[in-house]
């Protein structure tokens, strides 16, 4: 009897291993529709996951919100990229770096406010057949908007799972894209538990360490290791991610695909514009730094930027 006690455990554990060990390698990238860039040209092939960005939300009544002008373009986002890609996963991106921020702060500070943006989000991605949700709000710079988007993605979780049960339909996929590190600074962070228990996984925006925007002097946006060991560099912040208790398993790495040009002040050199961006070989560098770090995957910011699918092709 004892043999087939010990038998049977065997068996069981060898299947979570299969199980877990089966998770798929994500190879994502977002569709802006500010580009214009055609939804047909997509070479969706390159890709396991797409994310449509963005939808808003209403300043009034705090529903996911689509302009007439996205809509059409949303509305068949899935079936197109299904031409070159049947088997591709979408994902329905929500907010992003134009959003109106007080708007968000706002849905997100009360239950009634949230209920409404998550069932509105849930029906409008089961309508325009996504399989997921991605909060992409990475400027909730303050103590209480991130306690309140911690709440937000707990709430997120009951609704989908029992939308599902309901529905008899798969669970919609739940991501947010994060900042590389989890610290904003000393007093404000990610809230890390909740969205190690309620979401699939995060995108980490590896990336505009330095921008011309934010500093007057040269450097790798998008360095993996930063030399002068400032803390802006992505090993630094997947460490951070890591230490703070959130699973490689559910980190996918932001690799960009744009760059920046600065005019250098000294007129003696003969090179005055400096230009950084990630070339083919960091590409593959940084998806290699992903596999060796047991990541999820990586998702790319963004297709458009592509020319003739270089960089996308470059980790096959």
């Amino acid at each position: 009897m004892s043999k087939i006690i010990i038998l049977l455990f065997h068996v069981l554990l060898s299947s979570e291993l299969k199980t877990s060990n089966a998770q798929t390698w994500v190879k994502a990238g977002y569709w802006f529709s500010d580009t214009k860039f055609p939804i047909s040209d997509i070479n969706s092939a390159l890709f396991t996951h797409l994310i449509c960005a963005f939808a808003d939300v209403n300043s009034s009544s705090y529903e996911l919100s689509v302009s007439s002008t996205d809509e059409q373009y949303f509305s068949t986002f899935t079936k197109a990229v299904r031409q070159k890609n049947p088997s591709v996963t979408t994902l329905l991106s929500i907010a992003g770096g134009n959003a109106n921020h007080t708007t968000l702060a706002y849905m997100v500070s009360k239950e009634t406010y949230r209920t409404s943006f998550i069932d509105s989000s849930t029906k409008i991605a089961r309508l325009y057949g996504f399989q997921g949700l991605d909060l992409c709000w990475v400027l909730a710079h303050t103590f209480l908007n991130m306690k309140n988007m911690g709440l937000l993605f707990q709430e997120c979780r009951t609704a989908v799972n029992s939308e599902a049960k309901n529905s008899n339909q798969k669970q919609l996929i739940l991501t947010t894209a994060v900042q590389y590190s989890p610290d904003i600074d000393v007093n404000v962070s990610f809230p890390v538990d909740l969205i190690r228990n309620d979401l699939d996984w995060v995108h980490v925006l590896a990336y505009d360490y330095y921008t011309p925007k934010l500093s007057n002097y040269t450097g790798a946006h998008a360095a993996l290791y930063d030399p002068s060991r400032q803390a802006n560099d992505t090993d630094y912040g997947i460490g951070a991610w890591i230490g703070r208790g959130l699973s490689a398993s559910k980190l996918v790495l932001g690799l960009p695909f744009r760059g920046y040009a600065r005019r250098l002040k000294n007129p003696n050199n003969s090179k005055s514009n400096w230009i950084g961006f990630d070339d083919v070989e960091v590409v593959r560098i940084k998806v290699s730094y992903a596999r060796e770090k047991k990541l999820l995957g990586y998702f790319v910011w963004q297709i458009p930027y592509d020319d003739n699918w270089v960089l996308s092709s470059a980790e096959r």
